[in-house]
């Protein structure tokens, strides 16, 4: 056995991986499909070589793969950005053979695009914090199927705030022909269970992040409570992946994106490239911020002044929270 590093290029699927192995000059040593098992794609690897530095296109499932890579077969393995990877390909053709090649070749040269590895734990409250907004998604569904049912049986709704108890009681009485008043019922039901679900999923990420001290520590800003503090710290993960607060708030989708030629000057909104649902939240969290932080009502109002819309506020807001925040939880993980 060759006890020199060898680099390998995985091109994952659920059913097998296709693997390629180069020497540090480019060669290719080998290139063939193999089980989707940590165990023959380590004894297949290191027939080569013992010092492996893998990559593998980040998709689902690929992260549990490399996490078992890493934890039993002690390789250095990256996940690679499958969008700018493909962008990097000089040939349109696509083939898994390639593209193990060009995964293993990448890293050979040290140009992979790399995605952070995040560890289980981050990766498990990933997975409850997205359930729990899947059901929130579910909940506001329902709730618009029950309002275009009453719109097109043209009901007026009654003055005070929609869905409280009263309001629900009122739907719950209200006159409607046979098969509209079964459809209704069984909405009604729906949105009672999913309702239920996210209570049972909030208590759920409340337990599990009892003892986590950075969601226990954004708990305590006003403003802030249990899911944003856990979408956060789900969707970021550990901060010291990210050099300062600009890449931090760039990484939030909070960044403006400019869009001048010559001599105007304009923007167009913000970045597009982003996790939705995380700046989502921090949007919510800035209206939030600007009405219960002294800080924040100051620069909400100085912008109104100069005539900036509600959006525009809150993304400014946000934007700089988060530049601050970043900033806070080096502080936390330092002195953990």
């Amino acid at each position: 056995m060759d006890h020199s590093t060898v680099f390998a290029g995985i091109d994952y699927a659920t059913a097998f991986v296709q693997v390629c192995v180069l020497d540090p000059k480019g060669r290719q040593l080998g290139n063939r499909r193999c089980p989707n098992d940590w165990r023959s794609i380590a004894d297949y690897v290191e027939t080569f070589g013992t010092q492996v530095r893998a990559s593998i296109e980040a998709c689902n499932g690929a992260a549990s793969l490399a996490e078992e890579l890493l934890q039993h077969a002690g390789w250095s393995i990256d996940l690679a950005h499958p969008g700018y990877v493909e962008r990097m390909k000089q040939n349109p053709d696509k083939t898994d053979f390639t593209d193990a090649r060009m995964l293993a070749d990448l890293v050979r040269v040290g140009y992979l695009p790399r995605v952070w590895l995040a560890p289980p734990k981050i990766r498990e409250l990933r997975r409850l914090v997205r359930y729990r907004q899947r059901l929130v998604d579910q909940r506001r569904a329902v709730k618009l199927r029950i309002g275009a049912l009453l719109r097109d049986h043209r009901i007026k709704l009654p003055a005070g705030r929609p869905w409280t108890l009263c309001w629900r009681a009122w739907v719950r009485a209200l006159e409607l022909p046979e098969q509209s008043r079964w459809v209704l019922d069984r909405m009604q039901e729906e949105l009672h269970i999913t309702e239920k679900r996210v209570v049972i999923a909030e208590e759920r990420l409340h337990r599990v992040t009892k003892s986590d001290v950075i969601v226990q520590r954004m708990q305590d800003i006003a403003g802030i409570g249990l899911v944003t503090a856990c979408t956060l710290r789900a969707e970021i993960g550990d901060v010291r992946r990210f050099r300062n607060g600009k890449q931090l708030a760039r990484f939030c989708g909070l960044t403006p994106r400019n869009a001048s030629s010559g001599t105007r000057q304009a923007d167009a909104g913000l970045i597009p490239a982003c996790n939705r649902q995380l700046r989502a939240t921090l949007m919510e969290a800035a209206h939030r911020l600007k009405r219960l932080h002294p800080r924040w009502q100051t620069l909400a109002s100085e912008l109104r002044r100069h005539g900036k819309p509600g959006s525009v506020i809150a993304a400014a807001v946000a934007n700089r929270w988060v530049r601050g925040l970043f900033h806070e939880l080096m502080e936390i993980r330092a002195a953990a």
